[in-house]
C-alpha cells in the first residue's frame, strides 16, 4: 500500500521506493510502544517523504528535455486485487491520462486525492497525516477533483476493442504503412513521447492524425538491433513494450475512443523501462 501511494504521488517506481525504503528506516527507529497506529504513522510518513521528494523532482523536470511522462508499471502482476470493482478501481487510479492530470496539482492536492480517491482514507485521518486542518483538506481534496474531472480526458475501457486496435497499430507502425495508422488513429490524436534525451521521441506534443502518423511511420521503421514486442497490460489497460536484444526498448500506450486511438503515450528513456520485465509487481 504504501508503494502505491508513492508511485500515484511520484510517478516513478524509483523514487517510490526510495520513500517507501525511508519511511521504513524511520519506523525501524521509531519508539514503537509509543505508536497507536502503526499503519497510520507508515502512511503519514510516507506521504510526507512523498511531498518532499515531489517539490525536488518537480524543479529537475523543469530542465527535462522533452515532456515527461510517468513510468509506466506492469499492473497484471497485482495478483492479490481481484477482478471487477477493485481492479477497476486500480486501473483508473494509475491510468497515464489520470497521472499526467496529477501532475498538475500541487503536492498537497496531489496527496489528498491521491489518498481519499485511490485509497479511501477518511479525511480526517488525511488530515492528520498532512498535518492540516480537516476543512482545509476538505477544500483541498474539492479543488483537486474538480481539477481532474475538468482535465481528465474520458476514454472507452473496452479490453477486447483496445487489443484489436492496438494490434492494427502494430502492424502498420512496424510497416511504416501512413495509411493504416491513419485508420486507426482519430483525426484529432495527440502523441506525447518521453526520451529523456537518451532515445529518439519528439520533444513536444504532437497533434494531428497526419502528424502523428507520419513520425510514426517513420521511427517504425527505423532498424534497431533484434527487434521484438510483447503485449503487456500496463498501467490497467493494454500496451506493447517493444525490445532490442530481448531489453526493454519503448513502451507504448493508447486512449481509445469512437473505435480510433485518440491519443498516444510512447515511454523509452531507458531509466523508465528496465523493471517492465523484472517479473515482479512494482508494489504489493
Amino acid at each position: 500500500m504504501l508503494q502505491g501511494v508513492a508511485y500515484r504521488m511520484l510517478g516513478r517506481v524509483a523514487d517510490a521506493e526510495d520513500v517507501v525504503q525511508e519511511a521504513w528506516l524511520r519506523w525501524s527507529a521509531a519508539d514503537h510502544a509509543a505508536v497507536r497506529e502503526p499503519r497510520a504513522y507508515l502512511v503519514r510518513t510516507t506521504t510526507r517523504l512523498a511531498i518532499d521528494r515531489l517539490r525536488q523532482v518537480q524543479t529537475r523536470r523543469e530542465t527535462y528535455v522533452g515532456p515527461w511522462l510517468p513510468e509506466p508499471v506492469r499492473t497484471d502482476l497485482q495478483t492479490a486485487v481481484p477482478d471487477g470493482e477493485e481492479r477497476a478501481v486500480l486501473a483508473e487510479s494509475v491510468s497515464l491520462a489520470v497521472l499526467v492530470v496529477l501532475e498538475s496539482l500541487s503536492p498537497l492536492e496531489r496527496a489528498v486525492f491521491v489518498l481519499r480517491e485511490a485509497f479511501g482514507f477518511p479525511y480526517a485521518e488525511i488530515a492528520a497525516a498532512l498535518d492540516r486542518g480537516e476543512a482545509a483538506v476538505r477544500q483541498l481534496g474539492g479543488r483537486a477533483r474538480r481539477h481532474v474531472a475538468e482535465r481528465r480526458p474520458r476514454f472507452e475501457v473496452d479490453p477486447a476493442q483496445q487489443r484489436e486496435l492496438t494490434e492494427r497499430f502494430l502492424t502498420a507502425a512496424t510497416a511504416g504503412d501512413l495509411d493504416g495508422l491513419l485508420a486507426v488513429l482519430a483525426p484529432d490524436a495527440r502523441l506525447v513521447g518521453d526520451g529523456g534525451g537518451k532515445r529518439k521521441a519528439p520533444l513536444r506534443v504532437l497533434f494531428s492524425a497526419q502528424k502523428v502518423g507520419r513520425f510514426l511511420a517513420a521511427v517504425g521503421t527505423t532498424p534497431i538491433p533484434e527487434p521484438g514486442y510483447r503485449f503487456l497490460e500496463l498501467n490497467g489497460a493494454g500496451g506493447v513494450l517493444f525490445t532490442s536484444g530481448g531489453r526493454p526498448y519503448t513502451a507504448v500506450l493508447a486512449d481509445v475512443a469512437g473505435g480510433r486511438i485518440q491519443s498516444l503515450y510512447l515511454v523509452s528513456n531507458p531509466e523508465k523501462l528496465e523493471h517492465l520485465l523484472s517479473g515482479r509487481p512494482p508494489w504489493r
